[in-house]
């Protein structure tokens, strides 16, 4: 949002049907609950309302893919429905996950008609507060969060497989008698060749996705979404612009840009107080060995290895911690710790690496963490502008 008064212009903010649904995702929030917060914090930033578009990623069964398929696309129904209604404006339908008394992986019809499903309960909430939303169509991403293991290559979706996508779904949508929600939908989610583990980046490489964007000839009013876009160089990132990849996901990039600035303050905290002693970290680190549930199936290796990952993922798995009691309280004490304090120019070349020379006296805990996620932001901003 501090971005967002500095550099008008549109500010797309998402949540995911596990973040965000019906039943309070693993957020608490409704989309109702999430709608609000994002317009009060944009309010409080000097950010136009008007200038906020509030979009809902992956909306279909996947929160309830181990309870059979009728009860699964009940509970998205509902969700789809909330998600409209709280003025979510860009809706990505995504039913490509099997559920219980599914075959392990779906036929394209399938999860066209489950889409199809799901945009007919969108448009029927749409009509009610005289709406007219956006849809994203199709999946062909990664785990969510990032590969578990290295990866050296990964491969794009295939041009004919891209194709067949938007062919069965304009066909199983217009059936239905939704033609006029496909005119609506701007892009489909496409896998571009990206993708990050717990410790590399594979990075876009638009001579492997040429056969790929080739197909943004012909459907001429459609995009690609990417995801998992997290890491990438700036010029990587311009090129999936140019190439016809408008919509750029980021999320686990950014918190560990958080994470990198907490940490970075915890060790300045040490060195301005010896008698600190690196308890953030220190803290987050218990935590995630206490409660492995968030974790555990993600990271692999040696203790060591481990260790390293529970901190230091490009898949931040920390992120899930941060909302604990006992992690906010951790915040809280190193920002007591810093709080008056001046930090030297020699301490900040020393941790704050990349935002060291942006830092001002007076700066406190948040302000310095914001930078680091704004710098972030802003490569995501420059690659787009240079692209234009």
């Amino acid at each position: 949002m501090s971005l967002a008064r500095k550099k008008p212009g549109p500010v797309l903010i998402e949540a995911t049907c596990n973040q965000v649904n019906q039943y309070g995702g693993y957020t608490g929030k409704n989309p109702a609950d999430f709608a609000k917060e994002v317009l009060e914090l944009a309010g409080a930033r000097g950010v136009p309302v008007s200038d906020i578009i509030l979009g809902g990623d992956h909306l279909g069964p996947n929160p309830w893919r181990k309870e059979t398929a009728a009860a699964a696309m009940a509970k998205a129904e509902e969700m789809v429905a909330a998600y409209v209604k709280a003025g979510f404006t860009k809706i990505h339908l995504d039913a490509s996950m099997p559920c219980s008394d599914d075959p392990k992986v779906l036929g394209d019809a399938i999860v066209a008609e489950r889409a199809a499903k799901l945009a007919a309960v969108a448009e029927r909430a749409a009509k009610e507060i005289g709406a007219r939303p956006l849809y994203v169509l199709g999946t062909e991403v990664p785990v969510p969060g990032g590969a578990n293991h290295a990866l050296d290559i990964v491969e794009p979706t295939t041009a004919s497989d891209a194709q067949a996508t938007i062919d069965i779904h304009r066909e199983i949508f217009t059936r239905n008698g939704l033609s006029e929600a496909f005119d609506r939908c701007i892009a489909f989610v496409v896998q571009p060749g990206v993708e990050f583990g717990n410790e590399n980046v594979v990075p876009y490489k638009p001579e492997l996705a040429r056969e790929l964007t080739k197909v943004l000839d012909k459907e001429d009013k459609l995009n690609f979404e990417a995801h998992s876009t997290d890491y990438q160089t700036e010029a990587s990132l311009a090129a999936l612009v140019r190439d016809g990849f408008p919509i750029l996901k980021v999320g686990p990039g950014l918190t560990f840009a958080l994470r990198e600035g907490l940490f970075a303050l915890d060790l300045i905290a040490t060195e301005l107080n010896r008698g600190y002693s690196r308890r953030l970290a220190s803290t987050m680190e218990k935590l995630m060995l206490e409660n492995k549930s968030d974790w555990q199936g993600h990271y692999h290796g040696s203790d060591t290895e481990i260790a390293l990952q529970l901190l230091y993922s490009y898949s931040d798995r920390i992120r899930y911690y941060w909302g604990l009691p006992a992690a906010v309280d951790a915040v809280q004490e190193l920002e007591d710790t810093l709080r008056g304090r001046f930090i030297p120019a020699t301490l900040a070349s020393q941790f704050l690496g990349r935002i060291a020379d942006k830092i001002r006296p007076g700066d406190n805990v948040p302000t310095i963490v914001q930078l680091y996620v704004s710098d972030v932001l802003e490569t995501y901003g420059r690659a787009c502008r240079s692209a234009t």
